[in-house]
């Protein structure tokens, strides 16, 4: 049966950038319009996939007035086609979703609950990470908020600046959207670009302590397995954040030591994994962190991490290239020898959470993971 279209107009619009995703597009799709009121719309980009998610989206759409379609004639990327949907969007809020994942189901009512109760700029939502084998691994945002009240302005709690960059977790009104033009630019790691300066521009910001969306982990192609310099355009997409705060006339200058942090630390990650730079690549991508360091430390200083996050920290500061990769091999000899000792005895049991498909998961408020590599959620 043909759900009838939404009237007035919905309360959210999901904007789900569609390219090579046949495989998931379906669970996707389901787990949005589950829910059963006209309070959201789906706007599906059809980034011109090779494959047969057009028809999907077609066939959905013949099915269910609340999807509406976008068919690309030319392939213009995560970011391009999430702007085109930005544009089509009619709802009060726009939601993110990235084809492979999907939300649990109570999702979409307790956000709208959420909403409605206080209508902020941008509502913050729990997410955890579904692997292929069943692992699940929550991460939590609401535990940087501790007792405080929500909403609040960033500058009460510059410490969210640390959560996934992803768009997905960050459900903003369609007019704040528009009025301080935030969209995405082309390039990987899009969402650094997005997420802070959305942050820091929010007059208004609302967490959801519970689980209301599901990241699919290691999907085939994703980009975190692709040794590749396009890597490099990381940092192009700092300097955006960077040129924001800059235009700001001082008025975003409290978050630069926060963000000075997060920009390194995210360039680490990306230097210390085996499947994105090759050998070759290493050295010249150090460099450019350095060149970054030294152009954009703050003039008070700021709060490095401890232990061995703090360590890497000071080798950037001196440039000391060579004591890096003997530090890294030396971290990987001794990751080996510990999980050579471990193969001889019983390993503790990972993490098996039921996948979260029939209902919201709550999250008990707790200390907010701070790793690195909680940063980086392009995958």
């Amino acid at each position: 049966m043909r759900h009838e279209s939404p009237s007035p107009s919905p309360r959210i619009s999901f904007v789900v950038p569609v390219y090579g995703v046949e495989k998931f597009l379906g669970e996707c799709l389901e787990s949005l319009l589950a829910h059963p009121g006209d309070e959201i719309e789906v706007v599906a980009v059809n980034d011109a996939s090779p494959d047969g998610c057009g028809a999907i989206l077609d066939a959905f759409a013949a099915r269910d007035a609340r999807v509406r379609p976008v068919h690309l004639t030319a392939n213009v990327g995560l970011g391009g086609a999430r702007n085109a949907g930005l544009a089509q969007a009619k709802g009060d809020y726009v939601w993110y979703i990235d084809s492979d994942d999907w939300v649990p189901d109570g999702a979409v009512r307790a956000v709208l609950d959420r909403l409605a109760l206080h209508n902020p700029d941008v509502l913050i939502v729990d997410h955890a990470e579904v692997f292929g084998d069943g692992t699940v691994v929550p991460r939590v945002s609401a535990g940087l908020l501790g007792d405080a009240p929500t909403p609040l302005h960033l500058s009460r709690r510059p410490e969210l600046l640390r959560l996934a960059q992803s768009a997905c977790t960050k459900i903003a009104r369609r007019s704040f959207l528009e009025e301080n033009g935030l969209r995405f630019h082309a390039g990987w790691y899009e969402d650094a670009a997005y997420s802070h300066p959305l942050l820091m521009a929010a007059g208004t910001i609302d967490v959801l302590d519970v689980v209301c969306y599901l990241y699919r982990q290691q999907t085939p192609g994703a980009i975190t397995a692709s040794v590749s310099d396009r890597h490099f355009e990381v940092f192009g997409q700092y300097q955006r954040v960077f040129d924001v705060m800059e235009k700001s006339g001082g008025a975003l200058e409290q978050f630069r030591p926060a963000l000075f942090r997060i920009m390194l630390d995210h360039y680490l990650v990306i230097i210390g994994h085996d499947r994105r730079l090759g050998q070759s690549m290493r050295k010249a991508f150090f460099r450019r962190i350095v060149e970054d360091y030294r152009r954009r430390l703050p003039d008070g200083g700021y709060l490095p991490p401890g232990g061995l996050g703090g360590l890497k920290h000071r080798l950037v500061r001196y440039d000391a290239y060579g004591a890096y990769t003997l530090l890294r091999l030396a971290h990987r000899l001794t990751s080996q020898r510990i999980a050579a000792l471990r193969g001889s005895r019983t390993a503790a049991p990972a993490l098996r959470l039921p996948v979260p498909t029939a209902g919201v998961v709550s999250v008990p408020r707790q200390r907010a993971e701070t790793d690195a590599a909680v940063l980086d959620s392009t995958r």
